[in-house]
């Protein structure tokens, strides 16, 4: 299983068979380098999204007309976008589960907002998600945009994911200490990666509290962008 950091809350996931970008916003990111977009999504079988913010679907369209490959989501946003701009998409919703090229992905709450831009302001896009993709004997936890939440307590205990990555960066999202101790009392991880920061100065700038906060024996990955993990 391989995992590149894409900036912000954006990653490639190479598991199974599926290639999947996770809310990839490019165009625009501060820390991605726009020159290497192709080397990004080359070969990608599915795009993902947890909600419908344009920091976290921007590239989503453009890629999936230029890799004719699916979009998947919460309905109300994969179907806005299939009636709307003619993309293929895979809908579900809570507690649904999809299989994506062997990878088992199921939908999970998060608690934060989701919509986008209109031109008579915000337009609803579904709620905001995050998921858990079992894979290759893995089971990763994709919290999307979140603060805190006690669902955490059965969605650990049900899924039981060994690898986190947590949205961290404060402001908009959990904190890196509100994070950690999420980690602490609701999952049992043996990694954790943390996103949703660095981008802007009103994002935290490094994951020390995060570290610092998690248990022992837990190891703490700070993603480089375009740097491959190995999971």
């Amino acid at each position: 299983m391989k995992l590149t950091w894409l900036g912000h809350s954006g990653f490639r996931l190479e598991i199974e068979s599926a290639v999947i970008l996770i809310d990839p916003w490019l165009s625009g990111n501060p820390m991605f380098p726009e020159d290497r977009r192709a080397e990004a999504i080359a070969g990608a079988t599915h795009i993902l999204l947890t909600h419908g913010h344009g920091d976290h679907t921007g590239d989503a369209l453009s890629i999936a007309h230029e890799l004719k490959i699916p979009v998947v989501g919460i309905y109300d946003l994969i179907n806005t976008r299939q009636t709307h701009e003619g993309i293929e998409g895979i809908g579900f919703n809570k507690g649904g589960t999809v299989d994506l090229g062997g990878a088992k992905v199921t939908m999970v709450n998060a608690s934060h907002s989701s919509s986008m831009e209109g031109a008579d302001g915000p337009i609803y896009t579904g709620h905001e998600s995050g998921y858990m993709i079992a894979g290759e004997g893995r089971v990763i936890y994709l919290s999307g945009d979140t603060d805190i939440m006690a669902d955490m307590a059965w969605m650990g205990e049900l899924h039981k994911p060994d690898i986190g990555i947590l949205s961290a960066g404060g402001h908009f999202t959990m904190d890196m200490e509100r994070a950690a101790w999420a980690a602490r009392k609701y999952f049992n991880f043996r990694t954790v990666i943390p996103c949703h920061y660095r981008t802007f100065p009103v994002l935290a700038q490094n994951a020390d509290a995060l570290k610092a906060g998690l248990p022992p024996g837990v190891a703490l990955i700070e993603p480089e962008v375009l740097e491959q993990i190995q999971l």
